[in-house]
């Protein structure tokens, strides 16, 4: 009689088997080595996608700050202009009425009043 063939279940795969490599060295991922490859390309092309995109969300963020900024200056020089055309249009406007501006500004005049003259009996 011929010898019946012995089969031997392959040894379970264990936690420290993963950490030491072992793992690499079994004749099931030997026959898959190319997916292995081709999942761990993939995973470095997905993480140098996600750093590229967060450059350019970064780049995005500093361009917004710099157009606020722009925007708040062309509001003062625009502010600035209309506070210009007006003085020059009140000049032109005097100029015609025949009045001069006045080279010193107006003095303000405080009175007080004192509650004993102001009684009439």
């Amino acid at each position: 009689m011929a010898k019946k063939g012995t089969y031997k279940a392959p040894k379970r795969l264990t936690f420290i088997d993963i950490v030491k490599g072992n793992f690499l060295n079994r004749d099931e991922v030997k026959i898959h080595y190319r997916y292995f490859l081709l999942v761990f390309v993939l995973l470095m092309i997905m993480i140098y996608s996600n750093h590229l995109v967060s450059q350019k969300i970064e780049l995005v963020n500093d361009l917004k700050e710099q157009t606020e900024e722009y925007k708040s200056r062309n509001a003062y020089a625009q502010s600035r202009l209309i506070k210009v055309k007006l003085e020059s249009e009140l000049g032109k406007e005097m100029v015609q009425d025949s009045l001069l501006s006045l080279e010193n500004h107006p003095h303000k005049l405080l009175i007080k009043l004192d509650s004993t003259d102001g009684d009439t009996e």
